[in-house]
């Protein structure tokens, strides 16, 4: 009598569970376990997007979409030919769940509520019968001639193929099992994260965000653009995160000490800006109070706070902007420095850039090049995407792939 091929999945999350849902529909008589160390699966799920779960990015050129993972982006690009975008669009609405793209390319599920995605992934497991064991972490992988030997906490289990889908380890400690396992592993450090300002005045504009802005790195090629949002500790939103993403290694080197140049037109070069601002000078405006009006639709506190900087007049009219103060507020705008000492990162969200090296893993099926019936799927990988769905797609997409060959 031949037994039932065992899978087991090592992680709970977003790729742990598309994985395990795809390999028991493609080998329905293997047996599928996910096991997970905490209380609670798809927790990050839950907090992601403020509760409202960022499914994936409305791009649907592959090549594009491969383009916003600072790592991962060549294997990517070959994994999302096999389970893209609009893939994933079709499988959670042929699941009931209809999903919607807001006006930054992000997308939500249309209920606006990351339960819906938990739910979604929740039944189609126990409909499937996926079994899945919570408070199990695993703390070894052995492989032995065609089985695995895991070592939980409480027992020693022996299964055919293992899906591992631990997500980021934010520490080199995390990643020795896996390591002592045979593979290759890239040092964790942290992406996608705010930058901290203390005892810098622009704080006590929590919570102004300035829609259209390009920020970067100083003395580095690091540039990104996108909304910025002044936070409690610093700032934070698309533009910082993107940056932070992007200089990941870099900023760790700097051990988080550096300047941010923000430029508050949107990436607008000098003269662009002069003549802009002359032009206002001279025009219908120009007898208003500058503090009071802005040719750029930057919010009015933090044209405000600009123009504190700069020590102007509160009753300074446009007409009375002198070749000095012009010169002076053009730089500002297009190159205003703020010190950053440290960062914050989104403790439940957070994202690693490092993890399993991609060059011992076979893109077309997930499984490792040396240790046969070992897959990955998910951000255990060295893959990590900007904000915005990106982050999940590849999940999607692993998790997928690594179901649909760890049975073969």
């Amino acid at each position: 009598m031949n037994h039932p091929l065992k899978i087991a999945v090592i992680g709970g999350g977003a790729a742990g569970f598309f994985s395990a849902v795809t390999a028991k529909r493609n080998f329905p008589e293997a047996e599928v376990t996910i096991y997970e160390k905490s209380q609670k699966v798809l927790s990050k799920v839950k907090v992601s997007g403020g509760g409202r779960c960022n499914v994936t990015n409305h791009c649907f050129d592959t090549d594009e979409l491969a383009k916003n993972y600072p790592r991962g982006e060549q294997f990517l690009r070959k994994a999302f030919k096999q389970f893209s975008v609009q893939d994933t669009i079709d499988w959670y609405e042929s699941r009931g769940v209809k999903l919607v793209t807001l006006p930054d390319n992000c997308m939500f599920p249309q209920s606006d509520s990351s339960q819906t995605i938990i739910d979604c992934l929740m039944e189609e497991a126990i409909q499937l019968n996926v079994e899945i064991k919570i408070q199990t972490p695993v703390l070894g992988m052995e492989k032995k001639a065609d089985y695995f030997e895991l070592t939980t906490t409480t027992e020693k289990l022996t299964v055919n193929r293992v899906i591992l889908t631990v997500g980021g380890i934010p520490k080199r400690s995390g990643m020795e099992w896996i390591s002592q396992a045979g593979c290759e592993m890239i040092d964790p450090v942290p992406s996608l994260f705010t930058f901290n300002m203390p005892k810098s005045p622009v704080t006590e504009l929590m919570g102004v965000v300035v829609e259209q802005t390009e920020s970067k790195i100083e003395r580095e090629k690091l540039v990104a653009n996108g909304p910025l949002l002044v936070t409690h500790w610093g700032m934070s939103g698309p533009s910082v995160l993107k940056l932070s993403a992007w200089g990941a290694r870099l900023l760790a080197e700097k051990n988080y000490e550096f300047n941010l140049l923000v430029n508050w037109v949107n990436g607008k070069k000098e003269e662009e800006v002069r003549t802009m601002l002359q032009s206002f000078s001279q025009g219908e405006h120009s007898a208003k109070k500058l503090e009071n009006l802005n040719p750029f639709g930057i919010s009015r506190r933090m044209w405000k706070f600009i123009c504190e900087k700069l020590d102007f007049s509160e009753e300074l009219r446009w007409n009375e902007l002198g070749k000095k103060s012009l010169n002076k507020l053009v730089n500002q705008l297009i190159n205003d420095m703020y010190p950053v000492s440290g960062k914050t990162t989104f403790k439940e969200e957070f994202v690693t850039a490092g993890g399993v090296a991609l060059k011992q893993v076979d893109v077309n099926t997930m499984q490792h090049k040396q240790i046969e019936g070992l897959f990955f799927a998910g951000e255990v990988l060295d893959i990590d995407g900007i904000t915005g769905g990106f982050n999940f797609q590849a999940a999607w997409t692993t998790g997928f792939i690594a179901g649909r060959h760890v049975g073969k």
